[in-house]
């Protein structure tokens, strides 16, 4: 981590509380001054910051940016060490979690998007993915899952997202078909299992889940042939928590369960 994401996770990692700008340098075995360089630089990059004399930073309960650093925060101490992979914008995040996989890529290694320019969905129909949603793809290994039938994979990933959305917000969506999730009769998130397999023996190498959900996307700026059987799970601006809080609960039904 770089100076700005080591404050970064201590700011997301202490969300209800100040800390000072002392204990930060400590934590980072850095300068008060580059504590301050770091701080500048956060804002300057969107995070509102509250600063206060004699009690340190915290950030404001206004700020929802999705961060490597942020969703660090949200898991369970065991979990943070899992390969979370950030990006503004990607073609697709299943599409770099499987170059990803193809590398060596550990089980657990996730990629998260802010938004997609080609998302897609079964028989590569295409998935909108505007900013406001939840882009992630996370790489499994077949050794690491009690079962690899391609249904009860999607059951097992579909079960990880309804329970953490139910566990986070109260909300509780149900799956309709192979691999949508909706909230009364509209579609909140779609999910997609894509695999690579040794070519000589057929051995099952790896397993990308793809999952999409609108969090709380403008719905009204959807295609038409979408918008009218799609929902955002809040609201635009209106998240009673953070994306980064629902990703890490993800990551956290997914790895753990596995």
């Amino acid at each position: 981590m770089n100076t700005s994401q080591k404050v970064l996770f201590i700011l997301e990692s202490n969300k209800d509380t100040y800390t000072s700008g002392e204990e930060m340098a400590r934590q980072c075995g850095i300068s008060r001054n580059a504590v301050w360089k770091a701080i500048k630089d956060l804002r300057e990059r969107g995070y509102s910051i509250d600063a206060v004399s004699n009690k340190g930073y915290k950030l404001t309960g206004n700020t929802d940016i999705i961060s490597a650093e942020g969703i660090m925060a949200e898991l369970p101490e065991a979990l943070r060490d899992a390969e979370i992979l950030v990006y503004d914008s990607l073609e697709s995040t299943s599409d770099k979690a499987k170059e990803l996989a193809v590398k060596g890529a550990v089980h657990g290694t996730s990629v998260v998007a802010v938004t997609q320019t080609g998302g897609r969905g079964r028989k590569d129909h295409s998935f909108f993915s505007p900013e406001g949603g939840i882009y992630l793809s996370i790489i499994l290994k077949p050794e690491m899952l009690s079962e690899t039938d391609s249904k009860a994979v999607t059951a097992f990933v579909g079960g990880a997202v309804i329970d953490a959305i139910n566990e986070l917000t109260g909300i509780k969506p149900y799956i309709d078909g192979i691999n949508d999730l909706y909230v009364d009769g509209k579609k909140i998130c779609g999910i997609l299992l894509e695999s690579g397999n040794e070519f000589d023996s057929n051995t099952l190498q790896w397993i990308v889940a793809g999952i999409g959900i609108n969090f709380d996307s403008d719905i009204s700026r959807f295609p038409e042939d979408v918008k009218e059987r799609a929902a955002g799970l809040f609201g635009p601006g209106k998240a009673a928590i953070t994306k980064n809080t629902l990703i890490a609960g993800i990551i956290r039904n997914i790895i753990s369960s596995t």
